[in-house]
């Protein structure tokens, strides 16, 4: 009988370590290490670089132009925002992973999916061990949802998961979630780092030899990462993150990593009681309830993977008691905003180590990329000097230390999408050279630096 030993591993970012720690020594999170009895390889002889398996390898080697690439007709799921960041669909015999906060939708989407998916593509395997086939099914009842070869299935026992898969041969199984499987190969308790990386290479050879695609839910940490080891998002072909406030209605669906598609592609979708129903026209759905001429308030065109989305910016800049003025972003990056309030201070004058600043992204959205800088700097001045910003101008730029104004990525999709919505003008950066192709009735305001930028935005500046 092969010797077991025991090691700690920890819950939050995967550490092994050979004694148990209170608090984790790479992380420095409490109470995360569980311990893991492991079974010792057994050993194996070797000659030079040949193994003793005594027969020939299984696969050999080939030329690239040698490998032929057949078509494969992905499974379409009904939400069209769901198949772009799919990359146009879920391939057959690939494997998925989700992950999102508690209560984001996750489920929601899935099960919304896998009922269109039956109803279109064949039998699809739900399987939840979170919870009962009643709670599933109350859940399909509100939203409507009915299809004879969705079949629901509560357990979490892996070795009865792959029973029944080979049993109904659907072409899809979903699994909820991967952290409440486990495996009888392994003794550590389910949710555990060797319980996820056993379970995921079993799904996975699963996906890659039978041809049925797995969609795995993943929990996250406090942090917003999956939760387990990270080999997880190496296993898998796809990693999608479920995102959004849970107060606002809106979601984001957004790609991270993705074998068979582009990275950093989006869907949108809104939160109601009938479930998730996708937003095709994103930004008219952000710029729905703007105010047209409130002071504070900028229209900044940004890029989700390879769609512009407009959103608007608000900032409000209020005098401080304090010695120490707040810095206050929500959608924003804080080192973002203390860069550009640190050049409006510098190269524009303004006194803003007297003021408290407060900058919010309407919607729930967060704008990450520098292309953003130029309408946060707009609505900061606005508030300072308490006037409105045109409501036909939409704002475009990098800003650099030296207050320069520098060019951003996508420039003429960004362009259209603002002209699309019904601007009239947009200020971008200097160009250097002509751009082919951009809308000839959007009037283009060009500004070399943060001071013509600020006077055409905000005239008083």
């Amino acid at each position: 009988m092969a010797k077991t030993r025991t090691r700690y591993v920890c819950q939050n970012c995967g550490k092994q370590t050979a004694q148990y720690f209170g608090r984790c020594p790479n992380c420095n999170e409490f109470n995360t290490m569980v311990e893991e009895k492991i079974e010792a390889a057994r050993p194996t002889t070797t000659k030079g670089i040949a193994t003793h398996r005594g027969s020939l390898p299984a696969t050999a080697p080939q030329r690239l132009g040698d490998v032929r690439i057949e078509q494969i007709e992905r499974l379409r799921t009904p939400s069209d925002e769901f198949n772009r960041v799919l990359g146009g669909g879920i391939v057959p015999g690939s494997i998925v992973l989700i992950g999102g906060d508690p209560g984001i939708g996750k489920s929601t989407l899935l099960l919304q999916s896998s009922a269109g998916l039956a109803q279109n593509a064949g039998r699809v395997l739900y399987v939840s061990g979170e919870e009962s086939t009643h709670q599933i099914k109350m859940r399909a009842d509100r939203m409507g949802l009915h299809a004879e070869d969705l079949y629901l299935l509560t357990e979490t026992n892996l070795s009865d998961i792959l029973h029944h898969v080979s049993r109904l041969d659907p072409a899809l199984l979903i699994i909820d979630s991967i952290q409440t499987i486990y495996s009888e190969e392994s003794e550590s308790s389910p949710g555990s780092v060797s319980q996820v990386r056993e379970c995921a290479s079993r799904l996975q050879m699963l996906a890659k030899t039978t041809g049925v695609s797995v969609v795995l839910i993943g929990h996250v940490t406090k942090e917003g990462a999956i939760a387990g080891p990270r080999v997880l998002e190496h296993i898998v072909d796809t990693v999608l993150y479920l995102e959004g406030d849970p107060f606002q209605v809106y979601r984001l669906l957004r790609s991270v990593k993705n074998r068979f598609g582009a990275t950093s592609e989006v869907g949108v979708f809104e939160m109601v009681s009938s479930g998730m129903v996708e937003v095709p026209n994103p930004s008219e759905a952000f710029l729905a309830e703007r105010s047209m001429n409130a002071a504070g308030t900028a229209i900044a065109v940004t890029m989700e993977g390879t769609r512009p989305l407009l959103v608007e910016v608000q900032a409000l800049a209020s005098p401080t008691p304090f010695s120490n003025p707040r810095r206050t972003p929500n959608g924003v990056d804080m080192n973002r905003l203390l860069l550009v309030s640190a050049v409006l201070n510098k190269r524009m004058g303004l006194r803003l180590f007297e003021q408290d600043l407060f900058v919010n992204v309407i919607g729930g959205m967060r704008i990450d990329e520098p292309a953003s800088d130029m309408a946060m700097a707009a609505a900061i001045a606005s508030s300072y000097f308490d006037t409105p910003i045109p409501p036909d101008l939409a704002l475009i730029g990098e800003i650099g230390l030296t207050g320069e104004l520098r060019t951003v990525a996508h420039l003429p999709a960004r362009l259209y999408e603002a002209h699309k919505l019904g601007f009239t003008r947009a200020l971008i950066p200097k160009m250097r050279r002509k751009i082919p192709d951009l809308p000839r009735d959007l009037k283009l305001v060009e500004a070399r630096n943060i001071g013509e930028a600020l006077a055409a935005a905000v005239p008083k500046t």
